[in-house]
């Protein structure tokens, strides 16, 4: 038996009346009686007690109701689950972030996809370092990932790259500091500072951004290295050095550190890759809501963080692992 003769039963069910039952059905008359009787002689019960003036449900056909009933309730369930799934609407994305995009767009993007996409299984990794996260989109481990782009010393995969912001850099700076009430800070009167950057062996965008925008600045910087952006800042507010970072840093919230723009600007893109090729309706889905996060929150007159002093909870992690 089929979906379609179980819907003619339960109509016949409902309506106790062959003509009715036929005509909600948008088939003949003769039609709905030939597909009753198969049913009854395939199931080897008689369903109904027929009569010239009305139609009776048995005991047998009330018991089958319920059977009916849940069959047809879970082939549209599936019908619906994969129509969704072709739409974009469910199925599993799993998304990795560099550095401050994990202050800002991460949970912005989490509070969308449940409002919007809520049957996806979203996979959210944030902090991790450019190399890492394509290593991880060539495996599959990910599907979307934001990075810094222009590296020349670590090939990227076969990927298609989009960049989806240009981000200025701003001086991470002890509230202590001489320079934490200027309303902007010349990078060279950092020049005797510890800077604390990514680490370089493993090839992080961050690093080589602020060296070479210390040169520009007519110094090589003192460097210590940290694994992460939060730990930078919190290595900041305890006072052990200084660091550049994309303007996003202003969301992570913690004391005792300040946010100053640079009297010489210095940006760094933020990219949206994904594997070229390899892609579903649903990761489509999730891409097309990273974009509109990213453009809503880099809205002409939005000020992240204010002057930086507070802001949203670092998100390192959304999904273990």
């Amino acid at each position: 038996m089929d979906s379609r003769v179980l819907r003619l039963f339960l109509t016949l069910a409902e309506e106790r009346h062959f003509g009715r039952a036929a005509a909600r059905s948008h088939i003949a008359q003769p039609a709905l009686s030939q597909t009753i009787i198969g049913l009854e002689t395939e199931l080897g019960v008689r369903l109904f007690d027929r009569s010239t003036r009305r139609v009776e449900i048995t005991e047998a056909g009330r018991r089958f109701t319920e059977h009916a009933q849940r069959i047809v309730s879970s082939v549209d369930h599936a019908v619906s689950d994969m129509r969704a799934f072709a739409d974009g609407f469910t199925g599993r994305v799993s998304v990795g972030f560099v550095g401050t995009a994990t202050y800002d767009v991460l949970p912005l993007l989490s509070h969308r996809v449940r409002e919007h996409l809520p049957d996806i299984d979203l996979q959210l990794r944030g902090e991790l370092l450019t190399p890492h996260l394509l290593d991880g989109l060539g495996t599959g481990a990910y599907d979307l990932v934001l990075i810094r782009p222009g590296l020349t010393d670590h090939p990227a995969p076969a990927v298609e790259l989009e960049v989806l912001r240009t981000e200025k850099l701003v001086a991470v700076l002890p509230a202590s500091s001489p320079h934490a009430n200027a309303s902007v800070v010349d990078l060279a009167d950092l020049a005797g500072e510890t800077f604390l950057t990514h680490p370089s062996q493993s090839r992080s965008t961050m690093h080589h951004r602020v060296l070479a925008a210390c040169a520009r600045a007519g110094f090589v910087p003192r460097t210590a290295e940290v694994s992460e952006t939060a730990t930078q800042v919190v290595s900041v507010a305890a006072g052990l050095g200084v660091a550049l970072a994309p303007e996003a840093v202003r969301h992570l919230g913690l004391d005792g550190v300040v946010y100053r723009p640079l009297a010489a600007e210095e940006t760094v893109q933020l990219s949206l890759a994904r594997q070229k090729g390899d892609s579903t309706a649903a990761v489509d889905a999730v891409a097309e809501l990273v974009r509109s996060v990213v453009r809503a929150h880099h809205a002409p007159g939005h000020t992240p963080g204010g002057d930086g002093s507070r802001g949203i909870a670092p998100v390192l992690r959304q999904h273990p692992g």
